[in-house]
């Protein structure tokens, strides 16, 4: 019996021919990415007196940037020490970092065929670039950092086999909301994304897919290394890799067929995404907006900055509406002030702020109060995620949340994409 990719990415790094569910493997790992919210806890849990490898270890200040409080500004400069003490040359600092998973990605620290650590749940991103990609406790990745190994039980994998065109006005959140309506959640399983539909869908929005598995429970997602992802990589990194794709007699738990064609804008209701979300066509509420945020490692990338420009191009933010803007990068905001993006946002009423996880985690800089309602391209819609446990959250794509800020409540961007000739 064949293996998936997943399969072959954990087999090959436990050294062994082949492996199945339900195996448990001990995994030599290839990157281990620390992050500052590392340095708030014991200091024995992030600062080991020794590594197994400075060239295998990563440190990303990112969810409180720039610090926000004492105990942050304290946090940093334990990372900053710990960096120097043991040489690790991969270190993001403040000014010229960004949110982990956007720097991993931009850096060349996850590669095809490789395995790559952090603790952040939403490391399952760089699966993005056929990566075996996972979250951790801090616990664990301080072992990882010390030893160079972890274990995995090898989950049976459900293949997702894209079919058809993705439509101008939909993107890599719209996706995602609309498998997860229908399909609901995928506890104890892996998710794997292949199909001619694939070469349909941008990189950006395909990151944010793997981003967003993490709202579904999944424990890796994998996308193959095709030309997309390898052109991608081209002067990223000098370290070489081998990408793996999945056998044709591979076994998967489930396999369903999305057509993208019949895929439209989507929007995922308050406090949970499984089976939580429907077209914004079939939104019967008019629900008034009192902030739009868009931003996160899952949707503050470059594209969707082009996406909020061009709707708010000449346009002005609702009144009683504010819209916060974080890019996921300080390349990414480089990227976009160069195209003019940062200006129109800032024209139209927009705050852009620096990159950090700050309101999608609901640390700072967008913070929500006491019976507000937030659209979010964010990560989380949990309640309490985002500032108070009375607000309300929902979640749709960056460019539904644009123009719900020009009109005041949620609505279809449809119309917004195709006055500005991309729908």
């Amino acid at each position: 019996m064949g293996m998936t990719m997943i399969e072959k990415i954990l087999a090959r790094h436990a050294g062994v021919e082949s492996t199945k569910p339900g195996d448990i493997l001990v995994c030599d790992v290839d990157m281990a990415v620390q992050i500052d919210l590392s340095y708030l806890v014991d200091e024995k849990l992030a600062q080991p007196k020794r590594i197994a490898d400075p060239d295998k270890v990563a440190l990303i200040l990112d969810h409180r940037v720039p610090a926000s409080k004492i105990d942050d500004a304290a946090a940093h400069a334990k990372a900053r020490a710990f960096a120097a003490r043991f040489g690790i040359k991969r270190f993001f600092d403040v000014g010229r970092s960004g949110i982990c998973h956007q720097v991993i990605q931009e850096s060349g620290l996850a590669l095809p065929g490789q395995i790559l650590v952090c603790s952040d749940s939403h490391t399952i991103a760089s699966g993005v670039l056929n990566c075996g990609a996972r979250g951790l406790g801090q616990l664990e990745i301080t072992q990882i950092v010390c030893t160079g190994k972890t274990w995995f039980k090898v989950a049976p994998t459900v293949l997702f086999r894209f079919e058809g065109t993705k439509p101008a006005n939909v993107f890599g959140k719209d996706i995602l909301l609309h498998i997860a309506g229908r399909l609901g959640s995928f506890e104890g399983h892996n998710v794997e994304f292949s199909g001619p539909g694939l070469a349909t869908i941008p990189l950006d929005d395909r990151a944010t897919i793997c981003t967003m598995c993490a709202e579904i429970s999944a424990e890796f997602a994998t996308m193959p290394a095709d030309a997309v992802v390898l052109d991608y990589l081209k002067g990223r990194t000098d370290v070489g890799f081998e990408p793996v794709e999945s056998d044709a007699d591979a076994s998967y738990a489930a396999v369903h067929v999305i057509d993208l064609s019949h895929i439209k804008p989507t929007v995922a209701k308050p406090d949970f995404i499984p089976k939580n979300t429907l077209p914004i066509a079939e939104f019967n509420d008019k629900v008034k907006i009192d902030q739009a945020f868009v931003g996160s490692c899952a949707n503050g990338k470059l594209e969707d900055l082009k996406a909020v420009a061009a709707i708010l191009k000449g346009r002005r933010i609702a009144p009683g509406v504010r819209l916060v803007v974080t890019p996921a990068s300080q390349k990414v905001y480089l990227d976009a002030l160069r195209a003019g993006y940062i200006e129109t946002i800032a024209e139209s009423g927009g705050l852009v702020t620096n990159s950090t996880c700050g309101a999608c985690a609901g640390g700072h800089m967008g913070v929500v109060g006491p019976g507000e309602v937030c659209l979010t391209s964010s990560t989380r819609n949990f309640r309490g995620r985002m500032g108070s446990p009375d607000a309300r959250i929902y979640m749709a794509s960056s460019a539904t949340v644009a123009a719900s800020a020009v009109v005041g409540y949620i609505t279809d961007p449809t119309a917004f994409l195709q006055e500005a000739g991309i729908a």
